[in-house]
């Protein structure tokens, strides 16, 4: 709640940056859920619970906060998912890569190679390779030492090209 004249600017500026924050935020929830609809519940519970908390924030990275927040809350899905006796039906809908260009069955065979990766393997690909994340936000994201980072992503890895060259898709050479 604003307080003086220059908390209303703060507020408005807050918005504006989270604002920009949602087209990587919705790449990121949709990969996490592995649907459309899903990604976009998680995205608005991920801006929702950002603009609750605001006076949480720090005035440090906006980026990292909120992806951390997502992060967080799929967790907390998973596991109650996980709790439930019953499996859910998966929608037809997949995740939607960030270039839909290209040949329509390779973008299949990538977005299931993708998903077949366990959740803490393919969301350590997506925060670093996807979207820029350093290992260490990785780490501090994730609540995992930067050992556990780099291990994860070294086996994501090797497990997606493992799978991609089953399909003869694409060679993946190691990043130097």
């Amino acid at each position: 709640m604003p307080h003086g004249p220059d908390d209303g600017a703060a507020a408005a500026s807050f918005e504006e940056a989270l604002l920009a924050l949602v087209p990587g935020l919705r790449r990121y929830s949709r990969s996490l859920t592995r649907t459309d609809a899903d990604g976009e519940d998680l995205l608005q519970d991920c801006v929702e619970a950002a603009l609750a908390r605001r006076a949480q924030w720090r005035g440090a990275n906006l980026r990292s906060w909120a992806f951390t927040i997502m992060t967080n809350l799929f967790r907390n899905r998973y596991r109650a998912m996980m709790r439930r006796p019953t499996a859910a039906i998966e929608e037809a809908e997949q995740v939607a890569l960030a270039d839909d260009d290209g040949d329509p069955l390779e973008r299949t065979r990538i977005r299931a190679a993708l998903e077949a990766l366990t959740p803490d393997y393919r969301t350590t690909l997506m925060l670093v390779v996807v979207e820029g994340y350093s290992y260490q936000e990785t780490a501090d994201m994730m609540r995992v030492p930067i050992g556990t980072v780099m291990s994860r992503l070294s086996r994501a890895r090797h497990q997606l090209a493992s799978r991609l060259a089953q399909d003869n898709i694409v060679p993946l050479r190691r990043s130097k």
